[in-house]
């Protein structure tokens, strides 16, 4: 972790992001988050769309919420790319911090998590699949303010 700190009071006008849905993998993701082992995300660009939300820029900041809904952590995002699913490299694979060791294995459980009834209802969409073709969001960040210690 850096030792850049975001003053409290500036933590209300950053917006906040959430790591899957609440529960198990969040939290997971989130200790990975808070350990430094994860490093890098990956979203799809059709979720920016139906959320209407413009996609992640680099050097914006956002506060981490956990699956009780509070704020945990501050991270910076320090790069951006968007390419097809086929696309998605090893290197970016480790970065999540997830325990992949290839992009097959990374895929098969972001498949899972895409395909899952879940993501389906968040984007009204009972049939929703990936393909190779299915753009994605590959983002890179970096931990600023591990927030559980603050008052």
């Amino acid at each position: 972790m850096t030792t850049d700190a975001t003053p409290p009071a500036d933590l209300a006008s950053l917006p906040r992001v959430e790591f899957a849905f609440p529960g198990p993998l969040r939290d997971q993701l989130v200790a990975a988050i808070l350990d430094g082992s994860k490093t890098s995300t990956t979203g799809l660009v059709v979720d920016y769309e139906h959320e209407k939300e413009p996609l992640p820029e680099v050097g914006s900041r956002s506060v981490v919420i956990d699956s009780d809904e509070r704020p945990v952590a501050v991270i910076e995002i320090t790069g951006v790319r968007v390419v097809p699913l086929a696309q998605v490299d090893l290197a970016h694979v480790v970065d999540e911090g997830e325990g992949d060791t290839s992009v097959a294995e990374w895929r098969a459980g972001h498949e899972r998590f895409w395909h899952s009834e879940e993501m389906r209802a968040a984007l009204d969409d009972p049939e929703f699949t990936v393909d190779d073709t299915t753009l994605t969001v590959l983002e890179r960040f970096r931990l600023i303010a591990d927030l559980r210690t603050a008052d």
